[in-house]
């Protein structure tokens, strides 16, 4: 699973010095033929004893953008991780939607917040990007007036 590879290069890089066990982990894969990636459960047992050492903290956003099956994968390791170490805190990121999922995989883990963003800032977003539009002449007034009174009500809807 490549988010839990790039995890673990990133807390491995973040480290004084690099756990033996993981040094031995890499170079092992390197002498097989052709070279192998760690597999899933290399990783997350990796994870596991660094997080279990040393305060960890993990942040992944948009979860919502990951497909279904590698998200519940995703967090099913993440579970494997947290019960292992008490000292790591996890921060996830995504819409609404996939928050009983988060719930569900994660029992007791989880401690939710909603961020609804204001409607003034929706609208001071969009008119900055509108000025930056490489081709302003594609859009009349009464687009951007649509887009302006359009695009707020729906991200507040969701």
């Amino acid at each position: 699973m490549s988010v839990l590879g790039s995890l673990l290069k990133q807390v491995v890089c973040g480290l004084e010095e690099i756990p033996g066990n993981i040094v031995q982990a890499f170079r092992g894969q390197k002498n097989v033929i052709g070279g192998r990636r760690l597999g899933l459960g290399e990783i997350v047992e990796m994870l596991q004893d660094i997080s279990s050492s040393r305060p960890t903290f993990i942040c992944i956003d948009a979860m919502d953008e990951c497909m279904s099956e590698y998200r519940l994968e995703l967090l099913d390791s993440l579970e494997q991780i947290l019960r292992k170490s008490s000292s790591i805190r996890l921060f996830l990121a995504g819409r609404l939607q996939i928050r009983g999922e988060v719930e569900k995989r994660l029992v007791g883990r989880v401690v939710g917040v909603s961020v609804i963003p204001a409607k003034d800032d929706i609208i001071r977003f969009l008119r900055a990007k509108l000025k930056k539009d490489p081709t302003p002449e594609a859009m009349d007034q009464s687009l951007e007036a649509d887009i302006i009174k359009n695009i707020p009500e729906t991200v507040s809807a969701m």
